[in-house]
């Protein structure tokens, strides 16, 4: 029971997270691999990365890739001043493969503000919107679906395993309590606001809002976000010319524990951080949802 989402015609505005560390890190390569040099950006998003690096290296080239038609749309734009030295495409990265080599691979895998703002995409519960939450909104089940397909069991598996969510059992049980009894959840500020009744009354009012972990839980599953990324911390390294680098930016702890152990893991590789860099006050201060991103970075041996 998969409805077309109708995406929203934003401008997709997003402040690329830790854009500075980047460019130092595509500076320090070897200038063999900088000449004539082309990057992955596997979570193109609205271009920001790509476009710093375009114009901060007129000798690298950047291919771009995303799940989400908007942003591709968006990256489209502001990467088409670089005329053939930017190429993007609609695929999420576990699909791509690539005859190409890299002087560096590059994924930011957070949610962007676009996507997050954006209420149609059902992502955030500040603004009331469909429970939908898919990266591409043409493709997949809705967080609705998902929801309702679950068992109360299924589902409260899920909410502790992808949202570390100590009261994952009593919220899968009042989420399906109500779908039982009430009907369907008419937008996300309900959900959130079902879920925040499952916390006890002195709970609900801290920082991190209730529904974020569940939230967040939903999202992964629905997108398979740590399953796609297995894949990509898998096949990226194949990609990679000796002495280039690979260097993601994950937003939580489950994907942070994954490529933190991927990269001690795999012998093709060496870690250039032993621990991950972070924002700093600054940034965080301009940017405050760059407040839980984590850089690491390895080089190809």
């Amino acid at each position: 029971m998969q409805e077309e989402s109708k995406v929203a015609t934003s401008n997709f505005n997003h402040t690329p997270v830790l854009a500075n560390e980047l460019i130092q890190l595509i500076a320090k390569l070897p200038e063999n691999l900088k000449e004539q040099g082309l990057m992955l950006d596997a979570t193109v998003g609205g271009g920001g990365h790509s476009s710093l690096v375009l114009k901060e290296f007129p000798s690298i080239s950047v291919i771009g890739l995303d799940q989400d038609p908007e942003a591709i749309k968006a990256a489209s734009q502001k990467l088409k001043i670089y005329k053939n030295r930017a190429k993007v495409n609609n695929i999420n990265f576990a699909n791509f493969n690539s005859a190409e080599k890299f002087c560096a691979v590059f994924a930011d895998l957070g949610v962007s503000s676009p996507q997050l703002d954006e209420a149609t995409r059902g992502f955030s519960f500040q603004k009331d919107g469909p429970l939908d939450m898919r990266m591409n909104p043409f493709e997949g089940i809705t967080a609705a679906d998902l929801i309702d397909d679950l068992s109360e069991r299924d589902l409260a598996d899920i909410i502790f395993k992808y949202g570390e969510e100590r009261l994952s059992r009593r919220i899968a049980k009042k989420i399906k309590d109500d779908l039982a009894n009430k009907g369907a959840y008419s937008g996300t500020k309900s959900l959130a606001y079902a879920i925040s009744g499952c916390y006890p009354q002195k709970l609900r009012h801290r920082r991190i809002h209730p529904a974020t972990k569940t939230f967040q839980a939903l999202r992964i599953a629905i997108n398979k976000e740590l399953d796609v990324l297995s894949l990509l911390l898998k096949k990226a390294p194949e990609w990679i010319l000796p002495g280039g680098i690979f260097a993601i930016i994950s937003f939580h702890s489950l994907e942070d524990r994954l490529v933190k152990h991927a990269f001690k893991n795999d012998d093709r590789l060496d870690i250039l951080t032993r621990k991950p860099i972070l924002a700093s006050n600054q940034e965080i201060s301009l940017n405050p949802r760059s407040r839980s991103a984590k850089l690491r970075i390895s080089q190809k041996i």
